[in-house]
């Protein structure tokens, strides 16, 4: 049974263009984010699902610098795109997760498969985001490939084809849905890149952690922001947008 982390990437971010190949210490988000998903070890492959877009060039060719499968399918229909990247992976399970999170923590992204294959009796769906625990930027999803395969052949909502699930966990009397939460309630926090005040304060986590290796996870950030508590302040004004905007 094949597992494979998926994550969606593009250039054209409505709010900060470019946002995935920003540069810290030299190097684009999206290679801390590849590096950190690498790590996750009940994964068998890693996969960037970017767009067929011109633009989106520069995610094709870093993904081969970077030795990693890239695959390009409509930009809008995001849904589509997951399922053709799935289909042409061979999975049997698929791990969604997004480039605008450069420091998801391997440790997290595993908790959550290791749920879903502990119990994947039980469940076609488990996430830690549909209630919240977690810092925003820890956003792993978990799903069968035939629920995916379902959601792409009937999923007629714009919002259900731009975001994936929604079409599954909308559903919990056809599709069984289960959820991982964090024992402290650390949603509050924002380590998500959509905005250059969500740049700022990511830039300032990754020059202070992330040499020289990269391998500093969500309980060390957690300390860090306890001792630099105005840091979390740079981007707590910042609403994440909602489903169709």
């Amino acid at each position: 049974m094949k597992v494979v982390i998926i994550t969606q990437a593009r250039m054209n971010s409505t709010r900060l263009p470019g946002k995935v190949l920003k540069r810290v210490l030299g190097r684009p988000l999206l290679s801390y984010h590849v590096e950190r998903l690498r790590r996750v070890r009940l994964a068998d492959e890693v996969m960037v699902a970017t767009t067929t877009g011109a633009a989106d060039q520069p995610i094709v060719d870093l993904c081969t610098e970077l030795g990693i499968r890239s695959f390009r399918g409509p930009e809008e229909d995001v849904l589509a795109r997951y399922f053709h990247a799935a289909t042409a992976a061979a999975a049997d399970f698929v791990v969604r997760v997004t480039a605008d999170c450069p420091i998801i923590d391997p440790s997290v992204v595993g908790e959550v498969i290791g749920f879903f294959l502990g119990y994947q009796d039980r469940y076609d769906y488990v996430s830690n985001t549909l209630e919240r625990t977690y810092p925003r930027g820890m956003d792993t999803e978990v799903f069968r490939y035939g629920a995916l395969g379902e959601a792409f052949a009937e999923a007629a909502d714009p919002a259900e084809r731009e975001h994936v699930t929604p079409f599954i966990y909308r559903r919990p009397g056809r599709f069984r849905v289960g959820q991982v939460f964090l024992a402290a309630d650390e949603s509050r926090h924002r380590w998500t890149v959509d905005t250059a005040e969500d740049f700022e304060l990511v830039r300032r986590i990754i020059q202070a952690l992330a040499q020289p290796d990269n391998t500093f996870g969500m309980h060390d950030v957690l300390d860090l922001l306890r001792r630099h508590p105005e840091w979390s302040a740079l981007n707590a004004h910042v609403e994440q947008k909602r489903l169709g905007q």
